[in-house]
Parts: structure tokens; C-alpha cells; sequence
């Protein structure tokens, strides 16, 4: 498994694993690392800059989307793909997608914002003013300081990959796809695609102690 840590902002340390999902995450906890969220990646993109491994390179995040048959999608903060990893993987070995059933479904909704039933695309100048966005980078100040990156290295539209509608209409069940949050070759997007089997990046994050200033002893 290749392991490579190569962010060590002030207060969390990042490091990016490559593997299949249920064992690249649960190399990741193992060590002490948590999921990265979207709003997390993005911060650290701003204060690497675009030529950083980080902006070069994508990852899955801690965020999700549920896919509702003849309802509507909501994004979510914490993927339930996370607490079933290995299930989730098996599934899509399997060919299947990963469902959410009944009272499974309820507790991810806390937080969780509408996300679009088809493939989107906002204009970096207006990340601040969408919910999904705002949502999804940290709040307003997030979203517009995201935005106001991307525009600086020349991306003017963050794009909003969406399962086609007319697929999610004919499942049986709701079902989960984890966040891919791509890198800034030619364009920024978040998808929601199919195949956590195969091999990809998944980046971790733990929180570190800032440096104690040293105390001036007056005599």
C-alpha cells in the first residue's frame, strides 16, 4: 500500500493512502486518521496552492450522497458508507450499489441539504450563495474563499456530478455513493460515482497540538 504524508498544516496533519475503500479506510483509522471532509480538502488546497499534491490529486472525502427512487438526493455530511465499509465495498464487487433501507436512512439526515438530480455546474463566483456548496466548504466565508481559488487558477465552474435520474428512479431502494473530490486538471468537480472496489486515494486528517510558545521568565 503506498503511504505518503505530505501536508503538516498548523493544526491537523494530512496523509493520502491508495487503495480499495474498506482497506484504505481502515488503514487510515488504524494510524489515528479520519476521513478528510470536503470542507477540510479545501482549506488545505488554498494554503498549499494549486501545484500541491493535494490540488493535483483527488480523494474520496468523508461526505456522501443518498440517492432517492422518486425523491429527492441529499447530500451528507458523514457517509454511511464509512461505518460499512466493507459492506459497501463487497456491493459494488458484486456489481450492486450500496442500499439504505427503512430506519437505516434516518439517522444520516441531520445536517444534510438537497442535492441536485442531474449533473450541474456553478459558477465559482456564486459557491457563497448555493446551499450545497455552503454546506459543503464550511459555511459562506468557505465556499466564497473556495470559489475565489479556483477562479484565481483559472476554473470558472465547480461541477456537480449527479447519478442520472432516470437510473435512480428504477432502484428499489435508496442507496449511497461516497464523494470523490477531483483534482484541478482542466476543472473542479465532486462526484458521486460508482466503484469504491477499485483502487483510489482516500486522504486522512488528525488534529495536532500546536506548538506551546515558551514561557519569559522576568527575575
Amino acid at each position: 500500500m503506498k503511504i505518503e504524508t505530505d501536508i503538516k498544516p498548523t493544526e491537523i496533519k494530512s496523509i493520502v493512502r491508495y487503495d480499495v475503500f474498506d482497506k484504505v479506510l481502515e488503514s487510515l483509522t488504524k494510524d489515528g486518521y479520519e476521513p478528510i471532509s470536503l470542507s477540510q480538502n479545501a482549506e488545505s488546497r488554498i494554503q498549499q496552492g494549486k501545484d500541491a499534491k493535494i490540488s493535483i490529486y483527488g480523494n474520496w472525502v468523508r461526505e456522501g450522497v443518498l440517492y432517492v427512487p422518486n425523491g429527492k438526493n441529499k447530500f451528507l455530511p458523514v457517509s454511511p458508507m464509512l461505518e460499512s465499509a466493507k459492506e459497501a465495498t463487497q456491493a459494488h464487487r458484486e456489481e450492486a450499489e450500496f442500499y439504505l433501507k427503512g430506519e437505516q436512512i434516518g439517522p444520516y439526515l441531520a445536517d444534510s441539504v438537497d442535492f441536485p438530480e442531474e449533473t450541474i455546474e456553478i459558477s465559482t463566483d456564486e459557491l457563497d450563495y448555493e446551499d450545497l456548496t455552503v454546506h459543503a466548504f464550511g459555511g459562506e466565508d468557505g465556499a466564497r474563499a473556495y470559489g475565489e481559488f479556483l477562479y484565481d487558477v483559472g476554473l470558472e465552474k465547480l461541477l456537480i456530478y449527479a447519478v442520472d435520474k432516470d437510473y435512480v428512479n428504477k432502484q428499489k431502494w435508496p442507496f449511497v455513493r461516497q464523494i470523490f473530490f477531483r483534482n484541478l486538471d482542466g476543472m473542479s468537480a465532486l462526484y458521486s460515482f460508482w466503484g469504491i472496489h477499485s483502487d483510489h486515494e482516500m486522504r486522512g486528517v488528525k488534529m495536532t497540538k500546536p506548538a506551546k510558545k515558551q514561557r519569559q521568565a522576568f527575575f
